[in-house]
C-alpha cells in the first residue's frame, strides 16, 4: 500500500514538473512574441517615417510625393484594427512611386538623396523580416496552445490568443535590385 502511495505520488510530481514546464515553455513564446511585435512596430514606424520625409523633401514629383505622404501619414496614425491594410496600402504606393529605377535614380542625384534611398531600401527590406521573425513566434505559440494538455490545464492562462500579422510587404523592385 505504501509503495503505491509512493508511485503516485511520483507520478504526480513528474506530471506537475512537465505541466510546470511547459507553461513557462509557453510563457517564454508569449514573451518571444511580444518582443517581435516591439520589433515589427519599430520596422514598421521606420519605414512610415522615411517614406514620410521622403515625399516631402521636394525630390520626388508632387503626384507621387502626395500618394506617399498619405499612405505613410495613414500607415503611421492607423488604429490596430486598420493597421495591417494601412501598412499593406503603403507598401502598394512604394511600389507604385519606386516601380521603375529612374525614380529611384532621381531620388539619388538629389541633394542628400543617397542618404535617404538608402534608408528607404533598408527600412523596406526589414520589414518582411522583422514580420516573418512575429508570424514565426505566433506560429510557435499557436502549435503548443492547440494541444490538449495546454487546454485541459488552462496553461495559457489569461493571455490572448496570438493572431499573425498579415500584409502585403513586398518591397519595391526597383529598390532591392538596386542595392542587391
Amino acid at each position: 500500500m505504501t509503495a503505491t502511495l509512493i508511485w503516485i505520488l511520483v507520478a504526480l510530481v513528474v506530471i506537475g514538473l512537465y505541466l510546470s514546464w511547459t507553461a513557462g515553455r509557453l510563457d517564454r513564446l508569449h514573451a518571444r512574441i511580444d518582443a517581435a511585435r516591439a520589433a515589427l512596430d519599430a520596422q514598421l514606424l521606420r519605414r512610415a517615417s522615411v517614406a514620410q520625409e521622403l515625399a516631402t523633401s521636394g525630390v520626388l514629383d508632387p503626384a507621387a510625393s502626395i500618394v506617399l505622404y498619405e499612405a505613410a501619414h495613414a500607415a503611421r496614425q492607423a488604429e490596430e484594427e486598420q493597421r495591417e491594410v494601412s501598412e499593406s496600402e503603403l507598401s502598394q504606393a512604394l511600389r507604385a512611386v519606386f516601380a521603375e529605377s529612374a525614380q529611384v535614380e532621381a531620388v539619388r542625384e538629389a541633394p542628400g538623396g543617397e542618404e535617404a534611398a538608402r534608408e528607404l531600401t533598408e527600412a523596406v527590406r526589414r520589414v518582411p523580416m522583422a514580420r516573418r521573425f512575429h508570424n514565426d513566434a505566433v506560429r510557435a505559440a499557436r502549435a503548443l496552445r492547440r494541444h490538449r494538455k495546454v487546454r485541459w490545464f488552462r496553461l495559457a492562462g489569461h493571455a490572448p490568443f496570438p493572431m499573425a500579422f498579415e500584409m502585403d510587404d513586398e518591397p519595391p523592385a526597383a529598390l532591392v535590385d538596386r542595392a542587391a
